[in-house]
């Protein structure tokens, strides 16, 4: 699978942005996958650069999560800003991946999405539980590149 409109069906894309809704109901922390077909770099370092392209970074809490993968690269990193690195241990993401990477190891793009935003948004509540006149900052859709 070379190319990122390859990667999910509109079907699939749709489940995945009602899993992100869900997800951020229960905490104030926001969640964004992004998709693009190749990195030349470490998958976290371009999380990074997508993070704060996405302007994530600009969240009242400082709690946004981008989940970035390289269709064609096959990889993918999970990273969260200040406010959640200041409050959670070195190793916090290390579970949603294994999760996922099951997943995008058998073919099912679409259940290893799902499957890591609800265990990120169970995570994220603990330490971000939702709160009276919280509101969405950032756009729940896919964020696309090249």
């Amino acid at each position: 699978m070379s190319k990122v409109e390859d990667f999910l069906t509109k079907a699939e894309e749709t489940e995945i942005v009602e899993a992100i809704r869900l997800a951020e109901k229960n905490t104030s922390g926001e969640i964004r996958v992004h998709l693009e077909k190749e990195t030349s770099i470490a998958p976290i370092e371009r999380a990074v650069e997508v993070f704060h392209e996405l302007q994530m970074d600009e969240t009242q809490l400082r709690n946004g999560v981008i989940i970035y993968v390289a269709v064609k690269s096959k990889q993918f990193a999970i990273y969260g800003d200040k406010g959640i690195n200041d409050v959670v241990s070195d190793d916090f993401w290390n579970s949603t991946k294994d999760i996922m990477l099951e997943h995008f190891k058998n073919g099912r793009n679409k259940q290893a999405l799902v499957d890591g935003i609800e265990h990120a948004g169970e995570q994220l509540k603990k330490f971000f539980p939702h709160y009276d006149g919280n509101t969405n900052e950032l756009s729940n859709e896919i964020s696309k590149g090249e």
